[in-house]
């Protein structure tokens, strides 16, 4: 696993991943983690818990993620369209309030589970070397 360098806005962490994809990924997992609760509504369709993120991401995020090896605001870092990032991060939260109800775990949310799995750190500047 590398180490990457991801930020966003006021997002910054840095974080392990196999891919810049996967570290996009993980970096908006930390971030919409206070926004977890909308999947848990069962008033509210996947298209509105959809436009409650993007909605977030429009006021708090920059229009892209730039992830990078070598540190933060290097020209060597690969961008990723936040809106992109989040489709993909929403695919996975409906796919796991899914699963849920499929193996009769509707009981179990997802802010629930979400507090039973180990955090990554994160910093909001690299103190490591490089």
């Amino acid at each position: 696993m590398a180490k990457f360098y991801v930020q966003c806005g006021p997002l910054k962490i840095i974080l392990t991943a196999d891919s810049p994809s996967q570290a996009a990924i993980s970096a908006l997992d930390r971030f919409l983690q206070p926004h977890l609760w909308i999947y848990d509504d069962a008033m509210l369709s996947e298209q509105e818990c959809r436009d409650h993120l993007m909605l977030e991401a429009l006021m708090h995020l920059d229009p892209t993620l730039r992830i990078s090896e070598r540190g933060f605001d290097g020209s060597d870092a690969m961008q990723i369209g936040t809106p992109d990032a989040i489709d993909q991060w929403h695919s996975l939260m409906v796919g796991m309030r899914r699963l849920f109800i499929e193996a009769g775990l509707g009981h179990r949310t997802v802010v629930e589970v979400a507090q039973t799995s180990p955090q990554v750190q994160s910093v909001q500047s690299p103190r490591l070397p490089r």
